[in-house]
């Protein structure tokens, strides 16, 4: 399957500047760049599809580029309802190399871009370049940016802007100069990527598409040069209409512990997120959020009708998405820890290794060869806030241990157990 081929069967086409995907096919300059703002210590899935966009492009044999907005994310791309609020520096800072490590780690053999085994051994390595936009605006003159840019941006073009339209007229919020200047800021690291690095194309959300076109322009009148554009659409739940990302209140984040402000979901609730979507959304969700090829897709999509009890397909989106995010090893622990809460396995069955793996997935204390008792266990692992309440939820008949209901608060806990509140609290002793 070619690369234009690929990328309108995973999903990953939306507005673009081609006259023909197929053009894709057939550049002979094969690089590109993707960028994010740290407005987050944390990406979330609705960046992960556009990352595996980026992954796709690898596979069939371009050059990333990943830039972090060190200097944009100081100013915060513009959104349609309001004004963003300005981050301290220091935060920015913080942000930025949470979210390049993220990038990177998508962008790898051991994410979603591995060539390795693809039948062409002369795509089996590949430059993964990070770049940082703060490190060309920091000596950017505020009058050379106006002759050099602003002379040559119409200002007529940015007004024509859905979002700027939005914000000025009847019943907006209006908007600052910093945030209306966003696009231009955007459109030059463009030209700076094509100037120093040769890059032609840019790969971004359908929402980024009209800042990744200044750039386009930019190109063409100060180099007399042809730059595209590719953009994905956005993530959309069939079930809720809402789209993947944290400004919907719905984040999934790509941090699996926490960086410093809470923007984190635990490997285990990371698989137990995709294992829980619906027949409705996995066809689409298994095609953007794995690497699995289309002959395995389709096979699994056709045992999954068959027989869609068994939820075939939801375990292979699972399964393959975390291991893009996570690893391999990881996955597999979230699938023996699920296994072993929903699916009926014994804890007398569990490796060493099985229960060294799965202890990192969950909170967890450790024995030492002695005993605890079942309510010192609850308040240590932080399932019960006090004494009172473990003992209230014990009697309440609201912990089990192993999947065993226990209703005695003396219960003593001396080998490996898993511990359950209510449906969906779980934590290990070991």
């Amino acid at each position: 399957m070619k690369l234009s081929e690929e990328l309108i069967w995973r999903g990953f086409a939306a507005e673009n500047s081609f006259t023909n995907p197929s053009e894709l096919d057939e550049k002979a300059n094969k690089r590109f760049y993707f960028g994010a703002d740290p407005s987050a210590d944390s990406l979330t899935i609705g960046n992960l599809a556009a990352l595996m966009m980026c992954a796709c492009f690898v596979r069939h044999g371009y050059e990333p580029t990943l830039l972090v907005g060190g200097a944009t994310g100081q100013i915060g791309d513009p959104k349609e309802n309001g004004e963003r609020e300005l981050k301290p520096l220091e935060e920015v800072a913080h942000n930025k190399e949470c979210i390049r490590r993220q990038m990177a780690n998508v962008i790898s053999f051991d994410g979603a871009a591995d060539t390795r085994n693809d039948g062409d051994p002369d795509n089996d390595h590949y430059e993964l370049r990070l770049v940082d936009n703060y490190d060309w605006f920091k000596n950017i003159n505020f009058l050379d940016f106006l002759r050099e840019v602003g002379k040559n941006f119409s200002m007529t073009q940015l007004l024509d802007r859905k979002f700027i339209q939005n914000r000025i007229g009847e019943g907006g919020s209006g908007i600052s100069y910093a945030e209306f200047s966003y696009s231009l800021i955007q459109g030059y690291d463009f030209l700076h990527l094509y100037r120093h690095y040769g890059i032609d194309l840019q790969l971004c959300g359908a929402d980024q598409f009209g800042n990744a076109s200044s750039g386009v322009h930019l190109i063409k009148r100060l180099e007399g040069g042809r730059a595209d554009v590719w953009s994905t659409p956005l993530v959309i739940d069939p079930v809720t209409g809402r789209k993947f990302g944290k400004s919907e209140g719905n984040a999934i984040w790509l941090a699996s512990q926490d960086n410093g402000s809470g923007n984190y979901t635990s490997i285990f609730d990371f698989y137990q997120f995709w294992l829980n979507q619906s027949d409705q959304a996995v066809e689409s969700l298994i095609k953007i959020y794995t690497v699995l090829s289309k002959d395995e897709i389709d096979q699994i999509l056709a045992a999954h009708q068959a027989h869609p009890e068994l939820r075939i397909a939801q375990k292979a989106l699972a399964r393959g998405a975390t291991e893009v995010v996570h690893g391999k090893s990881s996955a597999a622990a979230a699938i023996t820890l699920t296994e072993l809460l929903f699916g009926g396995r014994k804890v007398e069955t569990l490796s060493e290794s099985e229960i060294e793996s799965i202890t990192i997935l969950l909170p967890h204390l450790n024995l030492d060869g002695g005993e605890i008792n079942s309510i010192d266990a609850l308040v240590e692992l932080g399932l019960a806030s006090s004494r009172s309440e473990a003992k209230t939820l014990i009697l309440g008949n609201a912990i089990s241990v192993n999947n065993q209901k226990i209703q005695d608060p003396a219960y003593q806990i001396s080998s490996f157990a898993i511990l359950k509140r209510g449906k969906n609290k779980f934590a290990i002793v070991k």
